[in-house]
């Protein structure tokens, strides 16, 4: 086994963490560049939930005017065409919805990328002081 001068043991460890230094700035600029694509799929989940919230009321109202109309006329004629309008837009508001909560649970706001490259990183430095031992 090879032995290194110990002079040169005050420049092997400030080269080291020179690299990780600036390994953990790339893994910051990672995670950062990351948690903005994620911030801008919650922006959008939020717009299907508040459209969904929108067309959820619109929905409540048809159903409202067409159960007083079914009430009113007893031919079910107006009232359940009115129905068949609310319940389609009740379905369309359940479809966002769904949407919505997609886009925003934790598992996919999480930075996934930037955790496996830190996973990897974490793995290499392993590695390299396993094999200097």
């Amino acid at each position: 086994m090879a032995y290194r001068n110990l002079r040169e043991s005050p420049q092997l460890v400030s080269e080291v963490l020179r690299h990780f230094a600036a390994l953990l700035r790339s893994e910051a600029e990672l995670a950062k560049g990351e948690l903005k694509e994620k911030a801008a799929s919650a922006g959008t989940g939020l717009a299907c939930l508040a459209a969904a919230a929108i067309l959820a009321l619109a929905g409540l109202h048809v159903l409202a005017a067409a159960l007083v109309a079914w009430i009113a006329t007893a031919g079910l004629s107006p009232g359940l065409a009115a129905l068949l309008v609310g319940g389609v837009l009740i379905a369309a508001a359940a479809c966002l919805l769904a949407a919505a909560r997609a886009r925003l649970n934790g598992k996919a706001l999480l930075p996934t990328r930037t955790i496996r490259s830190v996973q990897r990183d974490a793995a290499s430095i392993k590695e390299a002081t396993h094999d200097r031992h």
